[in-house]
């Protein structure tokens, strides 16, 4: 059999199985507890590079240091927004331009902080 015939047919019975079940909250409880499950991973990545990185981060300068973390709580605080805003087409170009933003203070920053070191 196709693989993709049978995850198109994997697909197509869990769909029915829900529908037949009435399980329609059930999977938006299970797609809420996802979302809040997805933030936590990021918000643990960016503990685990902070903790591998802090002892360096901690010689720049206060202003580089406020910059940095500002923009990796930033990036949180942008993701966070829209996994739980209900966002239209605006909404989603705002998110990406903050994250773009964010990043790039981010990256900036610490590319000055390596090179003058």
């Amino acid at each position: 059999m196709n693989p993709t015939l049978r995850g198109f047919l994997i697909i197509a019975v869990v769909a029915a199985v829900i529908v037949a079940l009435r399980l329609e909250a059930t999977l938006t409880a299970l797609f809420i507890v996802a979302r809040i499950a997805f933030l936590l991973a990021i918000a643990f990545f960016v503990y685990l590079v902070w903790r591998e990185r802090r002892s360096e981060i901690s010689t720049w300068s206060s202003r580089a240091r406020a910059v940095f973390y500002g923009g990796a709580l930033l990036v949180v605080a942008d993701i966070a927004a829209i996994s739980f805003a209900h966002h239209s087409g605006l909404d989603s170009v705002v998110f990406v331009f903050v994250l773009a933003a964010a990043g790039f203070a981010m990256w900036r920053t610490w590319r000055d902080q390596q090179r003058y070191s």
